[in-house]
């Protein structure tokens, strides 16, 4: 499944529920997942247990993305498509993260 096909099934699962919350809900939801995703990487949980938590960060990403109304693939193909937003080159050579 591409990113968008998995952004459009997020959103048809659960969207009656996240535009309900709204964006600083499910923004705090995303960060309890993000926390749960630094405690599976910190304590070295087996490699199974890492990709759900890694999977349920994907979620509620695209979840925020959908209450905000950002299409994710377009937004990554707009800033990254062409190479670094930094240098513009496909392997990066700044000095400074961008």
């Amino acid at each position: 499944m591409d990113l968008r096909d998995f952004q459009q099934l997020i959103d048809k699962m659960y969207s009656h529920k996240d535009r309900e919350r709204g964006s600083a809900g499910t923004f705090l939801w995303m960060m309890e997942e993000i926390g749960e995703l630094a405690q599976a990487i910190g304590e070295g949980s087996d490699r199974q247990t890492k990709a759900a938590e890694f999977a349920d960060v994907m979620a509620w990403l695209v979840t925020l993305a959908n209450v905000e109304g950002v299409d994710l693939s377009e937004a990554l193909h707009n800033k990254y498509g062409q190479g670094c937003p930094g240098c513009g080159k496909m392997v990066c050579s700044c000095d400074a993260k961008p």
